[in-house]
């Protein structure tokens, strides 16, 4: 099947520059692109969509370059946001990029040329701006920049649009020639959000070359409920187990809307479309089912077959009707057991656990009944919970209907 039909199968396109010569292309192996900013350590779901499009290019023979944005995040990108960012020093940047080539390596095999992996810094820092700007600068319409979407929202916010990122168009275009003038790339995909920066990379290469190039866009997810993909309570899901556990990381998929369980299996995995359309279709009690595969594919994919194992085992023992209630997959907390022998009151362990972020919040939770400890719940917030209180050398904790922790002597 040509990789183009897949995307479609597997709701990955909202915009195509040509949707015929493009799946023409796409009949014999090419190489495409995507990029990576280099803003924090760990990529979050909101990356997903993209990683995943890169790796279904190569399982069918094409060959993705992962661009880690090492020059660009210098700049900063104004898609999608509100507020300027904050510059980031060229070595905080470095450090990132070491974290995301790592992530991306999970799911993308780099080895023996299967794949690429560059930084635009490498071609984008020692440039000449006297030069850019009469090389690169005169092909852009100032009236067209304008008009791009990022840009217009940018200009009605209170922050405005800075001069630096006016200019970020202009750098993700001269990528994209880059990639085609030195590797012969000839698609890039990316958020719709990066619609009008694609647009601007192929206008730039047919101007310089007089060559035809490909965008792809991919839509912007959201759950049925209309909570941005990724986003919790508390805060973004990433995908370094030191930021986002895989226990919590297999929570986060297990407990999706109903609704949404059949369209993230087509996006979030790779199994056979005719599997996911069979799950998609359980109803009642059996969508547990659905979504315990949904879970524990895409850990597996993000943090191996083994964490997603115990992830999964520790859920079903949690959550089922015998469950004893403790388990290596459950995130613990070490306490110093002088002062568990003391005792503490349950919304300071709540607080002090990171079950709650402010004691007032953790008042409130056990106040209104949402507290427990070994599954029992805590009668008020000022309860002590102290060594009497350890079961199988740990105390359970749970915040609501599905958030646990164990409490154990470090």
């Amino acid at each position: 099947m040509n990789v183009f039909d897949t995307f479609e199968e597997r709701g990955f396109i909202e915009q195509v520059t040509d949707t015929e010569r493009l799946r023409s292309l796409l009949e014999s192996p090419v190489k495409c692109y995507i990029g990576f900013d280099a803003t924090a350590k760990s990529l979050h779901l909101g990356s997903l969509i993209p990683i995943m499009a890169l790796a279904h290019m190569q399982r069918a023979g094409h060959v993705p370059i992962a661009v880690v944005g090492g020059g660009t995040t210098l700049v900063g990108d104004p898609s999608g946001k509100t507020e300027v960012r904050p510059i980031m020093s060229r070595e905080e940047i470095e450090q990132n990029a070491e974290g995301i080539k790592k992530q991306l390596s999970r799911f993308i095999d780099f080895s023996e040329g299967k794949a690429l992996m560059v930084n635009n810094a490498d071609w984008l820092v020692d440039l000449n701006y006297i030069d850019f700007l009469r090389d690169i600068g005169r092909h852009f319409s100032v009236n067209r920049m304008l008009a791009a979407e990022s840009y217009k929202i940018r200009l009605k916010s209170k922050s405005g649009l800075s001069f630096i990122e006016f200019n970020y168009m202009l750098l993700q275009a001269y990528d994209f020639w880059y990639l085609f003038k030195h590797y012969d790339c000839r698609l890039q995909m990316g958020g719709n959000d990066q619609w009008g920066n694609i647009l601007a990379g192929a206008d730039l290469t047919r101007r310089l070359e007089g060559e035809v190039i490909h965008g792809l866009t991919f839509p912007l997810i959201t759950t049925s409920s209309g909570i941005k993909m990724g986003k919790t309570h508390e805060g973004a899901v990433w995908l370094d187990a030191e930021m986002t556990n895989p226990y919590d990381y297999y929570q986060y998929w297990i407990n999706q809307d109903d609704r949404d369980v059949g369209r993230f299996l087509a996006l979030f995995t790779f199994l056979p479309m005719e599997e996911v359309h069979r799950l998609g279709a359980l109803k009642g009690q059996e969508v547990r089912q659905a979504k315990e595969v949904l879970a524990y594919e895409a850990t597996r994919l993000c943090h191996g077959k083994d964490e997603a194992g115990k992830a999964r085992d520790g859920a079903r023992q949690l959550f089922g009707e015998d469950a004893p209630g403790f388990f290596e997959s459950v995130p613990s907390y070490a306490m110093d057991s002088g002062e568990l022998e003391k005792g503490i009151p349950a919304y300071r362990l709540f607080e002090k656990a990171g079950l709650c972020k402010t004691r007032g919040e953790a008042r409130r939770l056990i106040s209104q009944g949402g507290g427990y400890a070994n599954n029992r719940r805590i009668q008020a917030f000022d309860q002590i919970i102290d060594l009497g209180d350890m079961v199988n050398d740990a105390i359970l904790l749970r915040a609501g209907k599905k958030r646990y922790l164990r409490v154990t002597i470090g």
